[in-house]
């Protein structure tokens, strides 16, 4: 009988205590939590960052990463283990229900002359602010002149910079239709790139959803989906919290298909529709960003 073949040994070594320093830390910066079966992903997603720093083991990248002289690394360590899956309309129902229920009435208070702020939580690389935007401008073509933002956020930098270009390839316009993508975007060398309204609409930032937010006024509506589900119940709990008390008094959220409130921001929303939920009016919530107004 013949023996089976012998496994490549690693290229790196690679120790439990070194995946549960990584998970530990991956959950402290990010809220992010790793169960044991995912440490070949991790070993797979870091091996190139030991490769570009020179590093001989993950010992030795973790005491780098994880010093104050590793700072510069940790957006790279973050970018790494973060998944970045996203399409134009994703989940559909969402933009049907936000162009039939939430935008008659916000539409007319931005014409009015009101402020009206959305949110994409977890923006990935922009196809759903700038879906957003386009249903917004559908409703509303002269959305840009009025007092209405759409705020487009993501933990992964790398991912925000191709998200703020509205720069996309063929095969990164998923969801898009033929008239959509002839009316909001322009044909260049480089692929499709989105026309002057959407990006007038929509200010990307990175931004860490665990940290303390630079913002301190409340949101119309929320998209955040499918972004909590890499997050233990304690962090889900936490981020629902904080969204639900981002939220003015009957304002929407919207989330993920496998997605669901728990925690005390039970108390803070009810359903209105499928993975969406309304505020309630509320005098005794309070919200948890910080400081400066966006």
């Amino acid at each position: 009988m013949t023996a089976p073949p012998a496994l490549r040994p690693r290229e790196f070594p690679f120790s439990d205590e070194d995946f549960r320093k990584i998970a530990a830390q991956l959950r402290n910066w990010a809220g992010i939590s790793l169960p044991p079966n995912k440490k070949t992903l991790v070993y797979s997603r870091l091996a190139k960052r030991l490769r570009a720093l020179g590093h001989e083991s993950f010992s030795e990248y973790c005491d780098f990463v994880f010093s104050p002289s590793g700072k510069a690394e940790r957006d790279e360590f973050l970018n790494a283990l973060t998944t970045n899956v996203t399409s134009f309309f994703r989940e559909s129902h969402h933009f049907d229900h936000l162009r039939q229920q939430v935008l008659p009435d916000l539409v007319s208070r931005a014409r009015a002359g009101g402020r009206v702020r959305l949110w994409s939580a977890g923006c990935s690389t922009g196809q759903e602010p700038y879906s957003i935007a386009i249903t917004f401008l559908e409703a509303c073509p002269d959305a840009p002149r009025l007092d209405v933002r759409i705020l487009a956020t993501d933990l992964d930098g790398s991912a925000v910079s191709t998200a703020a270009s509205g720069l996309y390839g063929v095969n990164d316009t998923s969801g898009l239709d033929p008239q959509r993508t002839k009316k909001w975007f322009e044909q260049e060398a480089a692929g499709l790139i989105a026309r002057e309204p959407l990006r007038r609409l929509v200010h990307f930032r990175q931004l860490n959803l665990m940290a303390d937010w630079p913002f301190s006024g409340s949101f119309d509506v929320i998209f955040c989906r499918n972004l909590v589900i890499y997050f233990d119940r304690e962090m889900q709990a936490r981020l629902w919290s904080r969204l639900a008390s981002a939220l003015v008094p009957e304002g929407l959220l919207y989330i993920g298909h496998s997605e669901r409130v728990s925690g005390p921001a039970s108390d803070l929303l009810e359903g209105a529709g499928v993975t969406t939920y309304r505020r309630l009016q509320s005098d005794t919530a309070t919200f948890i960003g910080s400081r400066r107004e966006h």
